[in-house]
């Protein structure tokens, strides 16, 4: 892990993966002010050592006063990025709330590591840009686990010297940093990885359903597949099934991981992007479809491979 014991950033939004990639910040030597709308975050993050401040403006204008030319955003959707950056002037009784660009000094740079909607990317874009500020998009594969770890992979889009600028803190939180072209092509990797990701585990979801059927153990399938032609991390690092990979959510109950209301998200981000292109892809708006529907019940707050508990229902029920 890359130690630093000088530098400062701002970081907003301290959820289940932006709180341990602060806390990893805070370990390596960063002074890290942050802010969340959840106190539940807010508690983890101060006892992680993150410097709480009462808004995100607040975080933003300190770490500038300390030197700090980077602010990290980790928000669920791009509605959200977007509000963050712009405040409002306040309506229904409600007071107004500054902006984060305002608050930042000039040529700052924002990373922005949330996968949000390719027009929402370009959105946010336009108004760091118009503000004067800089923009890096870094959305983030591996879960809370690779959050915890600092081993995520990061899909870096920008300008090759703003990479080179926010490199120390992306080798803290990120193992594996790509840096992907122009701003806006670390979030196309992202959506793209992630249809790809989505339709194997149902692919070895259903394989692993059919194998019972067919009287076949599930550790019988995992030894031949994993060392043939049907090895992916799907199968190697995410087992539908438990006894196998012992370290996978299918021998904890499913427990997240990456939750199947995420992967219901983001492979709605890739419908939206295929529909958008024309591309044909039957593959990945199948999958959207069959995570949409998971999502909206138990399955939302289950590992995304939990979907495996939704093919084996339906099958039973085709019997």
């Amino acid at each position: 892990m890359t130690e630093n014991t000088a530098a400062t950033v701002a970081f907003i939004g301290l959820g289940n993966m932006g709180g341990p990639m602060a806390a990893n910040l805070v370990q390596a030597g960063y002074t890290v002010h942050g802010f969340d709308l959840v106190p539940d975050a807010l508690e983890r993050a101060r006892a992680a050592g993150v410097v709480i401040a009462d808004s995100g403006a607040e975080a933003v204008r300190t770490a500038a006063k300390e030197g700090s030319g980077l602010v990290i955003t980790m928000l669920p959707a791009g509605r959200h990025v977007v509000g963050a950056l712009r405040g409002s002037e306040g309506s229904d009784g409600k007071d107004p709330v500054e902006g984060l660009l305002t608050a930042a000094a000039p040529d700052t740079l924002f990373m922005d590591c949330s996968t949000i909607a390719v027009e929402d990317s370009v959105a946010v874009r336009e108004l760091i840009a118009e503000a004067g500020h800089r923009v890096l998009d870094a959305p983030v594969s591996g879960g809370t686990v690779g959050a915890e770890a600092g081993t995520l992979a990061m899909m870096v889009g920008g300008a090759a010297e703003d990479v080179a600028e926010a490199m120390p803190v992306l080798e803290v939180v990120g193992k594996r940093i790509v840096h992907c072209g122009p701003a806006g092509n670390g979030l196309a990797a992202k959506v793209c990885n992630n249809m790809i990701l989505g339709a194997s585990m149902i692919a070895v979801s259903e394989a692993f359903v059919l194998g019972e059927k067919l009287g076949l153990s599930n550790e019988a399938l995992f030894d031949v597949a994993s060392n043939a032609t049907g090895q992916c991390w799907a199968l190697t690092t995410n087992c539908p099934v438990p006894g196998p990979v012992p370290t996978s959510p299918a021998n904890r109950d499913f427990k997240p991981g990456f939750a199947g209301a995420l992967m219901a998200k983001d492979l709605g981000l890739a419908k939206s992007a295929i529909e958008t292109t024309g591309i044909e892809g039957r593959m990945g708006l199948l999958a959207e479809e069959i995570y949409a529907a998971f999502a909206q019940g138990e399955g939302g707050s289950k590992d995304f491979s939990g979907i495996i508990e939704l093919i084996r229902e339906q099958s039973t029920r085709a019997a």
